[in-house]
Parts: structure tokens; sequence; C-alpha cells
């Protein structure tokens, strides 16, 4: 009868498909019920929140949620065929809420587990024993992809092998937690934990208050702090190594780069001199003391590794031999995500730190043993079948990995004659019954399985355990579903205690010594795309100005054969540019190359430039598809210009004046003088059509001052003293030249003991030649020589920080 009312009592608000009497309903998700079918106590409060709110206002708030996904350029990207595409974070607006009293039982399980793996991983890459004892079969390290020769006998210097881990958990029919496998070889998600939380916070932002969910900042401070001191044991930093921009987790690594104020760096951002790794910087190489790995080990290193590697950093191996870095996790770690290990975990348990595991293990048999193979057959049809030295979970294996009951006859005795003659490839597990969690689907809440994901980071104090983490989310009822790259979804995962919890943030505790960081730090790779960054913004904006004047005039004249609009086409074509389009796919390239050059420094870019140059490249190819040329193309031209200066001011205003901000400056200085000198010469030689020298002050944005400066009858070198000689036109050659002097002689080594750079004696030469030179003097030929001279100028910079 109450539940019966409580039921009602729903319906009356309005919101019967929703919420009302959900534990009632077939098919609730396990995590949200306990055994007797009733709404777990902790689960209460997001229900009777969301009952409130009604269907309508929740797809509002989790619209808005989706919207700041998108707004902060938060992606994955999904391998579907040779390529891979970024694609927008799926988040499962729903979080999973686990018991404060729960959680304590798992972080106590996950902390023994990863002092476990520890002590395996050290006896593995060290004295042996538990090979020599019968712990561990020779066959399961011997014939192991991931047991890396090289490194055996390596100690670290850190003095661990492991610092931060990944376990994947599910729930068993019991309400027990199991673990499903370990993640030590170089764990990802924990940025998209954060991700999740900020996100799923902005549309549950009162209910959060309300409920005293555990913080993660502090996790996070913890591990910093762990890494900062094992770095300051040495003589470097701290940097985070990616395999770069085409990894399907980057954006995690810029994000983890931004959020906790590492480097982020490449393998060729990386060089090994004397047995010390060094970061390649604008200021020459500085060492590195702790590298935390985010590339799987094995491309670490393409002289004593995969010598087909591309992103790693020949020597380091010997730098790890040397006892110069630190690497998180080390090189061959990766060997505990072995499946068939799963099947000695209890054991090696007992024998190494002589307790039971507090989390059990997935039941699993190694068919490499006569006993645990005879038990795999005799129970085929009830058994996952896979490769024994895979890494993954088999609910993320669907095509190496199969239930012996669905096999067709003829696979089932081919792979039963394998399991008899090649046993050590396999291995048997207990079939996975994933647990459920309410998703949010057609305005209702669905069940659908899960796993969960939980970090723990060596810290000060010891192991130290995520509360939180991220529930991976089935697309659909089946379990096969659940991986990203299979249309699976991601959920914030709220550990709720009873009363207030501590608030907690990255911010420098009261006493902590400041610590400020060279502005030489700058990588030489990030440098120079920053270069290149200023460098296609200002060709973008050049070309958008060039293409609004010709667009401008063919609306007025409507004659595409008119003498000014061949010359121009002509000019355009030269550039690569083909001005008979209204959208050019030279312009849309040049837009894709800035792009292109953000996105290899998101680190170092703020979320707005990011999202403001995002919002210039979906515009300009919505452009694309719909604009002709004339008055059309000349409207869309003026909403580009206007996106690329909110682009430019986003980012001239707001970083902050260290060498990364010079570095920008002084592509942009570079592109804008090429280009004006360019033009110029251009609009300015002799037998230039009638109409140039106007179009030439519209591209040049400098039409109302060449009126106030000059009589009406002024010829064609006021246009050259005002667009390139003018020390205080913006748009003047002078004035690039005079900016780009004052930031090369500011990088680092543009002035050292009072003597100037190659490159900075270059921008001294160019400007006293420009100060110094009258208007008539400046012919097309000398203009065509600026513009050249400003390329080797463009070529010293790089020589001098880039090579």
């Amino acid at each position: 009868m109450e539940k019966r009312n409580q039921r009602q009592s729903a319906k009356k608000r309005g919101v019967p498909g929703l919420i009302a009497g959900y534990h009632l309903l077939p098919g609730v998700p396990d995590e949200m019920i306990d055994p007797s079918g009733a709404i777990r106590p902790v689960w209460e409060g997001l229900i009777a929140a969301l009952d409130d709110l009604g269907t309508e206002e929740v797809s509002a708030r989790f619209e808005r949620a989706d919207q700041y996904l998108r707004d902060a350029g938060v992606y994955y990207r999904k391998y579907d065929g040779a390529e891979g595409k970024e694609r927008a974070w799926p988040l499962a607006h729903v979080p999973l809420i686990i018991d404060e009293a729960d959680w304590v039982g798992i972080s106590r399980g996950l902390a023994q587990r990863a002092e476990l793996l520890e002590k395996i991983v050290a006896d593995i890459h060290g004295d042996n024993t538990l090979v020599k004892s019968g712990l561990l079969p020779p066959e399961l390290i011997a014939r192991n992809a991931e047991f890396l020769r090289p490194v055996v006998g390596i100690k670290p210097a850190s003095g661990h092998f492991l610092h931060f881990c990944a376990f994947e958990l599910g729930r068993g029919p019991d309400g027990g937690w199991w673990v499903l496998g370990d993640r030590t070889q170089a764990p990802s998600g924990a940025g998209f934990a954060l991700e999740n939380r900020v996100a799923t916070t902005r549309a549950l932002s009162d209910i959060y208050g309300k409920m005293h969910v555990h913080r993660l900042a502090g996790f996070f401070r913890d591990f910093r702090d762990a890494l900062n001191g094992i770095a300051r044991s040495g003589d470097g930093r701290v940097g985070i190594l990616t395999p770069g921009q085409h990894n399907e987790t980057y954006f995690e690594h810029a994000y983890i780069a931004r959020y906790l104020g590492f480097m982020l760096l490449e393998g060729e951002d990386l060089i090994v001199e004397g047995g010390q790794v060094m970061v390649r910087t604008v200021a020459g190489l500085k060492p590195i003391s702790v590298l935390w790995r985010r590339l799987d080990a094995s491309f670490a290193d393409p002289l004593e590794l995969r010598y087909d590697s591309h992103i790693g950093t020949p020597g380091m191996t010997e730098a790890l031999r040397q006892g110069s870095v630190a690497i998180v996790n080390a090189l061959g770690s990766g060997i505990l995500e072995t499946r068939a290990l799963a099947a000695f975990i209890p054991n090696l348990c007992r024998a190494l730190l002589n307790e039971d595991l507090m989390l059990p293990t997935i039941a699993t048999w190694w068919c490499g043993q006569a006993a645990e193979r005879r038990h795999v057959v005799e129970n085929f049809d009830t058994m996952m079948v896979g490769p024994a030295f895979a890494t993954g979970l088999a609910i993320d294996d669907p095509h190496g990995t199969v239930l012996g009951a669905q096999l067709a006859r003829p696979q089932r005795e081919a792979l039963l004659a394998e399991l008899v003659h090649s046993g050590g490839d396999f291995v048997g597990q207990e079939p996975v019954r994933l647990s459920t969690a309410p998703v949010y689907l057609g305005g209702r809440l669905q069940p659908r399985p899960i796993t969960l994901r939980v970090y723990a980071a060596r810290t000060r104090d010891g192991w130290t355990i995520m509360p939180g983490g991220f529930a991976r989310v089935g697309s659909t009822p089946d379990t096969a579903a659940i991986a990203m790259q299979r249309g699976g979804q991601a959920a914030d995962v709220w550990v709720v205690s009873a009363k207030p919890v501590e608030r907690v943030s990255l911010l420098p505790q009261e006493g902590e010594k400041l610590v400020r960081v060279s502005a030489g730090s700058l990588p030489s790779r990030a440098a120079d795309n920053l270069i290149w960054l200023g460098r296609y913004a200002e060709r973008c904006e050049a070309t958008v100005r060039i293409l609004r004047a010709y667009n401008a005039r063919l609306a007025e004249i409507s004659n595409p054969g008119q003498a000014l609009l061949k010359d121009i086409r002509t000019y355009l074509g030269g550039l690569g540019v083909d001005a008979t389009k209204a959208l050019p796919p030279g312009l849309l390239a040049a837009i894709d190359s800035a792009a292109n050059s953000a996105s290899q420094i998101r680190d170092r870019f703020s979320p707005d430039g990011w999202l403001a140059l995002a919002d210039l490249r979906k515009t300009a190819r919505s452009f694309a598809q719909r604009v002709e040329p004339g008055d059309d193309a000349t409207r869309a031209m003026t909403v580009l210009l206007r996106k690329l200066a909110g682009f430019s001011g986003l980012v001239h205003e707001n970083m902050y004046r260290f060498a990364g901000w010079r570095f920008l400056e002084v592509g942009r200085r570079l592109e804008r003088a090429i280009q004006i000198a360019g033009v110029v010469a251009w609009c300015t030689r002799k037998g230039a059509p009638e109409g140039s020298l106007d179009m030439l002050l519209e591209i040049g944005d400098s039409v109302m001052t060449h009126r106030r400066r000059y009589a009406v009858s002024a010829g064609v070198n006021s246009y050259i003293d005002l667009l390139v000689l003018d020390p205080l036109n913006p748009r003047s050659v002078a004035f690039q030249i005079a900016e780009l002097r004052s930031q090369i002689e500011q990088l680092p080594g543009g002035i050292e003991e009072g003597h100037l750079s190659l490159a900075a004696k270059a921008g001294l030469a160019l400007h006293t030649d420009l100060r110094i030179t009258e208007p008539e003097d400046m012919t097309t030929a000398k203009l065509n020589r600026l513009a050249a001279d400003i390329g080797r100028l463009a070529g010293l910079i790089a020589d001098a920080y880039f090579v």
C-alpha cells in the first residue's frame, strides 16, 4: 500500500514516466536497489530531486551539460577505420552514486591490490623468485610481449615501479564488487573523470550541493605534490609524455597537463645526452626528472625497444639505467595487465602479503596448465575463452573472446582443438554479469550495464584512491556495447557521505613555498606551433580582407572579366586561393592549419581561444556550403573577419606575457609584414589596373587614415608611406618589424651579455633600413626583396629555437 501511494503521489506531480514508482518497475537498475527491491538510501535524494524537476527541466539541464562539453572542446578519438575522428565526449548524465561506507571497502581493497601489483612487477624485473618458486609459470613471462628484457634489472629512480593505476570493477549479483582488470600500462580517463564532474554538476548543481559528494581535487593535488617531490630530488621538472594529438585520449593528456601545471611533451621534445633526459626548449636543453608516461612502454625507446616507434626517444632505456629519470609507471609495468595473470593473483596475494584479496578477481583459468585446461574444456559452454596474453577486458574484446555456447559447431571444434594443442595461448573466464545503472534515454531512466573505473595514486601517505572515478555505461543492454569505441558512455561517480565533506582545491596551501617557472621552459615544438598558429591566423585575415574587397567589387560591377577583378584573381591564385569560389579551399585549408597548430598545444591554449577558433572553423565550413560569390560572399567575409578579430583579441589579451605569447606574437608580425609587403608590391607596380590603390587601402584597413594624413591628390608614394614605412600605422610593414625586433630581443638568447643574436641582428637591420628609406625609393623590386628578407628572418628564428 505504501509503495502504491508513493507511485500515485509521483504521478500527481506530472512525471509518471520518468521516476514515478521507479523501483517497482521490472528491469530496474541493480545499482539503485537493495536485495529487498527498495531504492538504496543513497539514491533517494537524487531520485526525489529529479522527480521534482520533471521531464522537461531534466532534459534542459542535461542539454546544458552537453553544451558545456562542446564549448570546452572535450573529445575522444574514435577509430572506425584507418583514420581516427574526433567525437564529442559521450556523457551519461545521471551519476553513479556509491555510499561512503561501501567506498571505504573498495578503497582498502584497491590499495591492497596496488601494493600487491607493485611487488609482482618488482619481482618480475628483479629477483624473479615468483617463477623460481612456481607461483608464476615461466611461459607466462617469457612469451609475453609486455615483458621488456632491456629493462630487466633496472631499479626505478623513484624507488617504485607503480605510481598511478586504474582498476575496472563490476558489481556481482550478490552486491559485492569484483575486479575485472588492472590498468598499469598508461591508465587513461582521470582527466575525463574531472570533466564528467564539471559537466554533471553544471546540470545538477543544486542537487550536488546538498548531497555531501566527495571532491576529486584533493586526489590530484596529492599526486601532483608527490611527483613534484620526486622531481625536486633530482634537478629537473615533471612532464607528461604523450603519443601526440592523434591518440584517442590526447584531450585528456592536455587537460591534465594544464590542470596540474606539468609540461606536455612528445618523444621528439626529448633527447638523451650523457644518460640524462633533456627537454628541447627555446632556451636550450633543460633536464627533466619525472615523466608521467601516457604511451605504451615498448614505444618509449626505438633504440632498445620497438625499432619502428616514431613517438619515442632514443636512449630512454639507458637514462633509466643511469637513474637520471623516473618514469611513471615504470617501463615494463604493462605486463600486469595480462589477462592470464588474473588466474594467479589470489595465490600471489597470500604468498606476498600473507592475506587474502579484499576484492575478488574474476574467476580465471590459464589453459597452459593441464588441470585448468581440462576444467575449461569440460565447462566450455559456460566459459569466455580468449587470448591469454591479451591486456584488455573480455567485454572489450568481442572478436577475440567468445562464449563457448554461442559458437557454431565448426568453430567450436576448432577452438577446442586449439585448446588441446596450444593451451598456453588461451585463458578461460567466467562470463561477466554486470550490474546496471540508470541512463536517461527518451525522457525516462532505463537500466544499462556498467563498469566502474577507479584510480589509485602513490602519494606521500601511500596509496590514495580517487573518491569517484568514472563509470562506463553501455549504449544497449548488451555488455559488449560498453566500450567507448562501440558507443558506450561515461558517467560521473558520486561518493556520498552522510556528513559535510572537505572542500579542497589545487591552490597553494598556507605556508607552501612559491615556485616560479623560468621563461625558457617552453618546449621548442610548442614554440614552433605557436609561431605557426600566429602566422596562419594572420594569413587567414589577409586572405579574408582581399576576398571581401574582391567580392564587394564583383557585386558592384557584375563583370568577372573586369581588369581589376582579373588582376586580383591572379594575385590570389599565386597564393593558392581560387577567388572564383565564394569560400576558396585555400582559405579553408589555412583555417584548418591554424586549428591543427592549436590542437598540438592544447595544454597552453585557453578554452575560450579554442572555442573561438572552433567556431571560426565551423562557420567557414558552413559558408562554404551555401554562400555565392558577390554580395553574399562579401557579407560572409565580414562575419569571418569579426570572428578572426575576436579570436586574435582573446588570445592577445588573455595570454600571459611569457615566452609562449612572444612566439605567437612573432608569428603574427612575420606573416602580417610579409602579406602587406606582397600586396603593396602588387597593387603599386607599374601597369596595375585602375582601382588597385583604392582596393589596397581597403585591404590594409587604412582608408580613413589615408584621407586624414594625405592630400586628396596624393600619389602612389602616399600609399607606400602609409602601408610600408609609417611606424605609427599598426598595419604597416615598419610597425610589424619594430614589434618583431622588440619581441625577438626579449626571447631567450635574444640579447646575451649585450650581444644580439643572429635573428635580433637581422631584425635590427630590417628596422633600420625601413626607418631611413623614403617612399620614392621603395620600388616594386625592393618591396619584393623586403618580403623575402622577412621570410629569411623567419628562417633565422627557426634555426635558433627549433632546429
